[in-house]
């Protein structure tokens, strides 16, 4: 099964968003963990009614410091926003790593939630799909 990290800054929208989505949607292929360069101290409630709406789970969606993931063999680094790309940690190996950003919907309304939850499932999951060569 492949390790994908999911990174962002705050790790309390879109990274746990990706997570919750990834898990989900490729079960037994891809395991996903998401992380922040500066984590919130909680998941936005925002992004739990989008996912819930959606019907999808988030037992045990926290924020998460980048720094917990360093020493884990991870497959593949997706960052989700601008600043977590330019700030991404190096890690002890090389890691493949892809950028595809996402609009931060934080302190909007719930509707902007579910259009970023559904851009992630749109684009993310070929995305990732096509860099660990898993078939759609």
């Amino acid at each position: 099964m492949f390790q994908v990290l999911i990174l962002c800054t705050g790790n309390s929208c879109r990274s746990q968003m990706a997570e919750a989505i990834l898990n989900y949607d490729l079960a037994g292929q891809v395991q996903a963990f998401s992380a922040g360069t500066r984590p919130q101290p909680a998941v936005a409630a925002g992004a739990l009614d989008a996912l819930q709406l959606a019907g999808l789970p988030i037992d045990g969606l926290y924020p998460k410091d980048v720094d917990v993931f360093q020493n884990q063999t991870l497959d593949l680094i997706v960052t989700v926003c601008d600043n977590a790309k330019e700030s991404c940690p190096v890690f002890p190996r090389p890691i493949p790593t892809l950028h595809l950003p996402f609009h931060d919907p934080h302190g909007e309304p719930l509707s902007s939630f579910i259009v970023v939850r559904d851009d992630i499932r749109t684009r993310l999951l070929p995305a990732v799909r096509s860099a660990l060569g898993l078939e759609a």
